[in-house]
């Protein structure tokens, strides 16, 4: 095992606590970073890169057709390996948005395709649940279990806010442990039940869940109630009965006191590793452990921890997810250190063998993000002029890296002010309305005087075809501040005649005119002038 130093490239701030480590086809994906998607990545999803001993994080894209999908921290994730002919994919629940909204959505994600140049588009889908629905939550679990052919999903713990009726002025923001019920749904049609069993007597959040067939094992956790970790281990059954499926609980004495650990699979079998987490709430937990789910149940055995440099040690907090079979990405703050620009230190922890580690980190692992690292099918090898080994010491599109400095502060672009008199658009409180909003409210601009002004779509009750006729580019609008219609045509070009062309030829010069006049006449004028 080995513990590496990493080296965030303009990168660092986006990791913070809370974000999530996805992989899918060999790729490594960052969900729920700092802040509301960046315009240079309006998904919000980037991919990692571990290369030369650097962290490096490129944006990913979405499909067309693709849900919104908002950065959540703490939400319920569940990889679902490939399974009836379906593709591998992942299933996100809950969460809180950075401006501490809890989500009671569902998300499933999965690969759209690959580009030309295996570049990774994916597609995400909101699914509605009906039924029983678990309320917003976040710091929860969500499993899935086989049974009798079948499949469901299994979600459980969590903690809320405390519901309006009964907040003050002093706990307006407290939050409560969820009750401790489990739900059931499926993902084909969305029923949703809510099970209570008396052996899970009090709600608990950021505990470990491991799943086998079906039987869901649950692991530590805190609970609000006793402000306590208390060394828990549930086993919890699931038969997928024909009509209303049958739960079972049972007490098991190999527990472990510990929250928001890190777990990470070990290969293709129901083998982990448990990284971190804390056993009070001053006191990280530095130990390490293997659990093996078989037939016979779970088995938990301590494992050499890789050795802690003291800025680990000392350190009061820290993050991380899995970066793979064996893998882990461990943050830790600087803790007040003004010489380092970025606020956490990165380590990649790999529990591997020696010489699968060194394969893995720089070939065909799930932490590299090499292009060459995936066989290519023959319709995939379209690689426009580059031959397939020129892209293993290529920088693999650093015009695509994510580069914070590149960004501008929306704080000091002034986007969020009130665009007019009647605005209505909250943005700590904003949801998608229109399908063309990606990652903020829709904006129009208003050609009232000589710089205009953009407004919200939305506070001037426009349609969304409406706004979209309006882009196009041959509207003038003008917002309801400024009175007159709401829009009109653009004042069409004054006609010009075209002008009629001259010759340039010089024209015949004709010699002065002459007067006839008789000599008298002659005489007569000459005397008068003189």
């Amino acid at each position: 095992m080995t513990l590496q130093p990493l080296t965030p490239v303009n990168c660092g701030s986006l990791l913070q606590p809370g974000c999530s480590l996805l992989q899918l086809d060999g790729e490594l994906l960052l969900f729920g970073q700092k802040g509301w998607p960046k315009r240079s990545c309006p998904t919000g999803i980037f991919g990692i890169r571990f290369k030369n001993d650097e962290l490096k994080l490129k944006p990913i894209s979405f499909s067309n057709d693709s849900s919104y999908l908002p950065p959540l921290r703490c939400p319920a994730v569940c990889r679902l390996d490939p399974y009836d002919g379906l593709p591998e994919s992942y299933l996100i629940h809950g969460g809180r948005t950075p401006n501490n909204e809890i989500s009671t959505s569902l998300y499933h994600l999965t690969m759209d395709s690959r580009g030309c140049n295996r570049k990774l588009t994916l597609s995400c889908k909101e699914k509605e649940l009906v039924g029983e629905v678990p309320e917003a939550r976040y710091g929860h679990t969500i499993s899935m279990v086989q049974s009798h052919g079948k499949t469901a999903c299994v979600l459980f713990g969590g903690r809320t806010y405390m519901p309006s009726e009964e907040r003050t002025t002093e706990t307006w923001n407290s939050v409560i442990d969820c009750p401790p019920q489990v739900f059931l749904f499926d993902l084909e049609f969305g029923c949703s039940s809510a099970h209570t069993l008396p052996e899970l007597t009090e709600g608990q959040s950021f505990h470990v869940t491991l799943a086998r067939e079906n039987c869901v094992y649950i692991l530590g956790g805190h609970s609000l109630n006793s402000d306590s970790r208390p060394p828990r281990l549930f086993c919890l059954r699931v038969e997928l009965l024909q009509g209303r499926p049958l739960l079972s609980c049972e007490t098991l004495d190999a527990g472990m006191s510990i929250s928001s650990a890190i777990v990470t699979r070990t290969g293709p079998s129901h083998k982990y590793i448990i990284l971190g987490g804390y056993q009070s709430d001053s006191q990280k937990r530095m130990e390490c452990s293997t659990v093996v789910l078989d037939e016979k149940g779970i088995h938990c055995e301590p494992l050499e921890a890789p050795k802690w440099i003291p800025d680990i040690v000392h350190s009061r907090t820290w993050f991380g997810g899995s970066a793979g079979e064996g893998s882990v990405l461990l943050g830790v703050p600087t803790e007040g250190r003004p010489s380092q620009q970025d606020t956490h230190y990165f380590y990649h922890v790999s529990f591997q063998e020696e010489g699968k580690e060194e394969e893995g980190f720089q070939g065909c692992s799930q932490e590299s993000t090499d292009y060459d690292s995936t066989p290519l099918e023959d319709s995939e090898e379209l690689y426009f002029g580059r031959e397939p080994h020129e892209l293993e010491d290529c920088s693999d599109g650093e015009e695509d890296t994510y580069n914070e400095d590149d960004e501008e502060d929306e704080s000091q672009t002034s986007y969020w002010i009130k665009c007019s008199l009647g605005c209505q658009v909250d943005p700590n409180t904003w949801q998608p309305y229109y399908s063309t909003e990606l990652y903020r409210p829709a904006m129009i601009f208003c050609s009232r005087g000589e710089e205009g002004h953009w407004v919200h779509a939305q506070c001037m009750e426009l349609s969304e075809t409406l706004l979209l006729r309006l882009s196009e580019g041959s509207k003038k609008y003008f917002c309801q501040d400024h009175g007159g219609l709401p829009y009109q045509e653009m004042t069409p070009p004054r006609k010009v005649l075209p002008l009629k062309r001259i010759s340039l030829k010089v024209k015949e010069r004709k010699t002065p005119p002459t007067i006839k006049m008789s000599p008298a006449k002659k005489s007569f004028l000459r005397r008068l002038f003189d």
